[in-house]
């Protein structure tokens, strides 16, 4: 590239500056609403209302819509003519679809355990006793919570970045399933058990062990999930 290739670039991206600081600014909004949806705090068909949420965040419409659009491409939202934008409901096709990505993340996470960092490995078992306290205060949404951190954990054994981006945004759409579920309690209790037998089985460096309970795992709960959306 010559040097007047190089200005004439940099000129043009002066030009664009405004689009990439709303962009920016978008994708930090769609941080906070995704994070939303991972707490239990936002919940399947609930209407985003524009301009509240603008009101609290401080953000211009346009920059609202921008993450609005990078949350419907998640499948987290979906925008229906003439109502508004509104959180999404999954179906049992696309539970199957996660729980195809699921297991070929965090099975293969779990063969990082010896290499993790300690503080890396900690934090699984910190989700299950996070798990067993929410249980014991009979907070079962807390419980699903719970879960979601311990998947979390379990991916962050992989060191990759990416992945635990791409972890948050399955588990956020996950979640949204686990409300349309309903009954938290008789939804999250079952799968406590199974988080603390997984987290064992690493702690004794039980890798197949592991692997084996957490393929378990995610056949009782895909089918759990598909069975319920479906009605049957």
């Amino acid at each position: 590239m010559t040097s007047v290739d190089a200005e004439d670039w940099l000129r043009a991206l002066a030009e664009e500056r405004g689009d990439i600081d709303r962009s920016s600014t978008a994708e930090r909004v769609a941080d906070k609403l995704r994070a939303g949806v991972l707490d239990g705090d936002i919940k399947p068909g609930q209407q985003l209302n524009e301009k509240a949420l603008g009101d609290v965040l401080r953000v211009s419409r346009n920059t609202l819509r921008e993450a609005f659009r990078l949350l419907t491409h998640e499948r987290l939202l979906v925008h229906e003519y003439s109502k508004g934008v509104f959180v999404r409901k999954p179906d049992w096709r696309d539970i199957v679809d996660l729980y195809a990505a699921r297991r070929v993340i965090e099975i293969g996470a779990l063969h990082r355990w010896p290499n993790a960092a300690d503080e890396v490995k900690r934090a699984v078992q910190e989700a299950v006793d996070l798990g067993l306290a929410s249980a014991g205060e009979k907070d079962w949404t807390g419980v699903g919570t719970a879960n979601i951190r311990f998947h979390q954990a379990v991916t962050a054994l992989a060191g990759s970045a990416r992945l635990d981006e791409e972890m948050k945004r399955l588990l956020a759409e996950l979640r949204l399933a686990f409300h349309v579920m309903g009954d938290p309690r008789g939804f999250h209790e079952d799968y406590l058990a199974l988080n603390q037998q997984i987290s064992a089985h690493l702690r004794r460096d039980e890798l197949r062990a592991a692997e084996e309970a957490m393929s378990d795992y995610f056949d009782r709960a895909e089918k759990h999930l598909v069975t319920g959306l479906r009605g049957e």
